[in-house]
């Protein structure tokens, strides 16, 4: 009788459980069908509709394909689309390679590496507002410290930067390798602590200088590091935006507006979110490509390394 019941007991403690477990998972599927899901699947099927928002859900008018066909058509949006594409090619690898640089500096010839590593890492976690003002000041034109030292050192016309058409994209490059430095720095150096110091000193021993050993033992072991910094990279670069709204608003002209701006400008300036939820789709396509193919990455190397581990 007694084992009876407490085995009833224990089901109905375990039944107490599942149902405590299934309700904090549905709270938070609850939330993720709210806040991303069906805006995702509102925001496609707007994607094929012609909408002024302000007029109300009765003027939603069905235009099928037309929006995307539009896009091919916009130069404003290929413009976006290609200063998008340009501003992740000159971010990216100069970030990347600063990052580099410096974590192995930091790892191997500087003592209170920790402070210089936190101090690396405030731009990252600073609010882009912020950093984005800052810079604008520093790039100002006529007056801006920047500029003076330019002028003070000879340079008779210093760059207009971000006033400037041909260095507009240019300086927001700039300033989005100054806020991404940081983390890029702190993966590295994460990656570089996983590096057996044996290579090294068989490296010594066979004679190999500061570059050889770089070129032929860092960068080699840092390969999936590298590779997911990246992917990461080049998916966030995609979704710039703050600097863009601050400094430029896409200007002079569109020589700095990128897609994310483009999309906001269409949907909340044009009241055109249709062919706004059109354009999102397409940078989610983009996005989606970086983020599948670094899945597919990460696969094959875990299965390359299951194989290893097995022989």
């Amino acid at each position: 009788m007694n084992s009876t019941k407490l085995r009833r007991g224990k089901s109905l403690a375990r039944r107490r459980e599942n149902i405590a477990g299934w309700l904090f998972i549905g709270l938070n599927f609850l939330g993720y069908i709210a806040f991303k899901l069906a805006p995702l699947v509102f925001a496609g099927v707007l994607s094929f509709t012609k909408w002024n928002f302000t007029s109300g859900m009765k003027n939603i008018k069905w235009v099928g394909l037309k929006n995307y066909m539009d896009m091919f058509k916009d130069e404003a949006f290929l413009t976006s689309l290609m200063n998008t594409i340009v501003y992740s090619l000159i971010m990216v690898p100069v970030a990347i390679f600063l990052a580099l640089i410096f974590a192995v500096i930091l790892d191997k010839y500087v003592y209170g590496k920790g402070v210089l590593r936190l101090a690396f890492y405030l731009p990252y976690i600073s609010s882009m507002i912020a950093v984005s003002l800052v810079w604008m000041i520093l790039f100002l034109p006529t007056n801006g410290p920047v500029n003076q030292i330019l002028t003070s050192l000879g340079v008779e016309n210093p760059p207009r930067w971000f006033n400037g058409s041909s260095t507009s994209l240019l300086s927001m490059a700039i300033v989005g390798v100054w806020q991404r430095l940081g983390y890029n720095i702190i993966i590295v150096l994460a990656g570089l602590q996983g590096i057996s110091a044996s290579l090294y000193e068989a490296s010594d021993i066979d004679g190999a200088n500061v570059v050889q050993k770089f070129l032929y033992i860092t960068i080699p072991s840092l390969s999936s590091t590298l590779f997911f910094l990246t992917m990461i990279s080049f998916i966030n670069s995609f979704q710039v935006f703050t600097p863009v709204k601050v400094i430029t608003q896409g200007g002079p002209g569109y020589s700095s507006s990128v897609l994310v701006y483009y999309i906001y400008q269409k949907a909340f300036q044009y009241s055109e979110l249709g062919y706004a939820s059109a354009l999102s789709w397409v940078l989610f396509a983009l996005v989606f490509v970086f983020s599948f193919s670094r899945m597919i990455v990460d696969y094959m190397g875990s299965v390359k390394q299951r194989k290893g581990g097995t022989k």
